[in-house]
Parts: structure tokens; sequence; C-alpha cells
């Protein structure tokens, strides 16, 4: 059965129980939500906005004792799963992801203020979906409709090789999005708009397009 299709006693699996209580009134405000609008009609201070408006739980205050598994796992291509089946609530793939950080290792987490449970990801547990330069400075949108303007807080890495090049933007607490080929080709064409050695500026931060 669907992790959102369960009652909230049988979600113990994932500590959904306590995640429902600790987490009240931040669900509250996550489930439902309005997505925001398209990035191409928005100026940097609209978006800057956005951003400061996307409320999100103090995970690093939380120094939970307790860790464990949560049966859930992040595709590549951003579908969140529990137990392998498909988590098909937008919202509730948002309000989780309010809880991902990345440790030191590489290994991703989901946090509450009691227990800490690792999940599967396969690639980023982001992905980007739209990108837009806006007053000289670029703004992505993920898949879970969240604003990431690129910085010094927020850098684009570039991974991979000549071939088989693939982006990444950092977008909080250790968490990458990976630019889906669409996005990856908006950026290539601001890129080349702005000279051929493929690099793009974003709040005063140069990146590269090139694989080192």
């Amino acid at each position: 059965m669907k992790l959102d299709e369960r009652s909230e006693s049988s979600c113990n699996g994932v500590g959904f129980r306590q995640l429902r209580s600790e987490r009240h009134s931040a669900t509250r405000q996550a489930m439902p939500y309005e997505p925001p609008p398209e990035l191409a009609g928005l100026t940097l201070a609209e978006v800057a906005e956005q951003v400061a408006a996307r409320k999100l739980p103090p995970v690093e205050q939380w120094q939970p004792q307790k860790t464990g598994d949560s049966a859930m796992r992040i595709a590549a291509d951003g579908t969140w799963y529990h137990q392998d089946s498909p988590i098909t609530r937008t919202a509730m793939v948002r309000a989780f992801s309010g809880l991902l950080t990345r440790d030191d290792s590489g290994r991703h987490w989901l946090v509450t203020p009691f227990e800490k449970l690792v999940i599967e990801v396969e690639d980023a547990p982001f992905v980007a979906t739209d990108v837009s330069q806006t007053d000289g400075s670029l703004a992505f949108r993920t898949n879970t409709d969240e604003l990431v303007i690129a910085g010094p807080d927020n850098p684009l890495r570039a991974a991979g090789d000549a071939d088989t090049p693939a982006l990444y933007l950092m977008v909080r607490r250790g968490c990458e999005a990976r630019l889906n080929r669409s996005t990856y080709a908006q950026l290539a064409e601001i890129a080349l708009a702005q000279g051929d050695n493929w690099t793009v500026s974003s709040m005063g931060e140069t990146f590269s397009l090139l694989p080192i």
C-alpha cells in the first residue's frame, strides 16, 4: 500500500506518526500549498521573496540520537518511493523534502527532533526543472516547486565528462538538484549568449558548465 494512502497509525515504519505530530504546524503550511509563479515573469527581488516565503523546519538545530531506515528512496528522476511504491502526493513530497540533509560521508537523511532516518538517493534528491536569467542572476525551479538563486551559497557544479556532462545546483544542507535535460539546454543557451567559454554568472559568482 502506498505511503500517501496509509492511515496515520500504519505509517510507523517511517516514523510518519511522529512526523505528523512533530511537524503539525509546518505541514499545515506545506499541505496544501500554492506553487510559485512562472520564473520567466519574476524579477530577482520577487524570486528572493518567494525563497524567503518557504518556511523550512530548523533541521540544523536538531540532534536526534535515534537512527533508522526510512524504507524510502529518491529515484534519479526525482520520484520518491516508500517500499517501492511511488509517493504521488506532491505536497507530501514537498513536506518530506524540507527534512532532508546530507552528511559528510554523502548519505542522505530525513531528520526530525527525535529520529534520523536514512533515505536512499540514486543521484540527487532534487531535480532542477527550469531556469531563468533575471537581473543578471540565475533563478532555478526544482521538482518540489522551490526557487533557488545560484550564487555563493548555492553554487553550480559540473560533473561527468565531456561526453556525458551533468550539472548540479546546491539547494541546502549539502543536498543538490541535478539539472534535467531541458534545464541544461536552457543554461547552455544562456552561456553561449555570453561568449564561447561555457560559463555563466549569478550573484557575483562565475560557474563553468564544463566538467574538470
